[in-house]
């Protein structure tokens, strides 16, 4: 097991789980994003979903789950011991907090929206 990092290292599976799932969520999302306002949905003139948005929404909820996952491996070692040594505490903080709330607005978009404001929630 090959660790990373200096005072609070990372097993090298960890660092590459969480940065292959934030890869792929990035990608997803960007090309999501590209087919919907270029070829689907959310050009006017065109109207209709591109075949592939669905296909890009499903990747990018499954790299959603696979990164919470990823960073729950991540807090029961490493978030204490970074904690105890004081030397990133402002970024550690928010990072979790934006991860929250990544977590809790994607929840809310889910299963809260109401079906009239998802298209313009897209």
């Amino acid at each position: 097991m090959a660790a990373i990092g200096g005072n609070n290292p990372v097993p090298r599976w960890q660092r590459l789980s969480l940065d292959t799932t934030i890869v792929v969520l990035l990608v997803s999302g960007s090309f999501w994003l590209l087919f919907h306002y270029l070829f689907g949905a959310g050009n006017q003139e065109i109207g209709l979903p591109h075949w592939s948005e669905s296909w890009l929404m499903r990747l990018h909820g499954l790299a959603a789950f696979v990164t919470l996952i990823a960073v729950g491996a991540f807090l029961p070692l490493h978030v204490p011991r970074g904690w105890r040594t004081r030397s990133q505490r402002g970024l550690e903080i928010t990072m979790l907090t934006c991860l929250a709330l990544a977590v809790i607005s994607a929840y809310c978009l889910y299963y809260f929206a109401p079906d009239w404001i998802r298209p313009s929630l897209g």
